[in-house]
């Protein structure tokens, strides 16, 4: 069983990529939140709990099909685990592959992650990491 936050997120990252949305469920807190930046998504919306999420992938699946998370490193600043990573998926009607890489900072209470905000660069996520947690950013 994962134990550490870097464990956690990376047991989600591969719960995800094997069995889906439902994979990844157990890690997520019920006050979980994501708001999907305007930049990195054509319909920017903040997500909550379990039911956010599934709305959030029931959304994605309704034109991509092989939705995984390619995670690029992990790296713990603080209370947060800062992942660059590309979302690939194939597009159900055209059958095109589709890459976008972001990076995710995943906040965690316990064994639950009670946050999630992404960014298009590692500079942003560390700067963010770094000032939500009071300090200064990691380097």
């Amino acid at each position: 069983m994962a134990t550490t936050k870097l464990e956690i997120v990376k047991a989600g990252f591969h719960a995800f990529n094997e069995r889906g949305v439902d994979g990844v469920l157990p890690i997520i807190d019920p006050e979980f939140e994501v708001t999907t930046p305007p930049e990195l998504a054509s319909e920017p919306d903040t997500y909550r709990g379990h039911e956010g999420v599934r709305r959030y992938f029931d959304s994605f699946y309704e034109v991509m099909d092989e939705i995984r998370w390619e995670a690029h490193s992990f790296e713990e600043v603080g209370a947060k685990v800062i992942v660059p990573y590309t979302l690939h998926a194939r597009g159900k009607s055209s059958g095109l592959e589709f890459g976008q890489n972001a990076v995710m900072v995943w906040e965690l209470r316990g064994d639950k992650a009670i946050g999630l905000e992404i960014f298009e660069t590692v500079e942003e996520a560390r700067t963010a990491a770094g000032e939500e947690e009071g300090g200064n950013p990691a380097g």
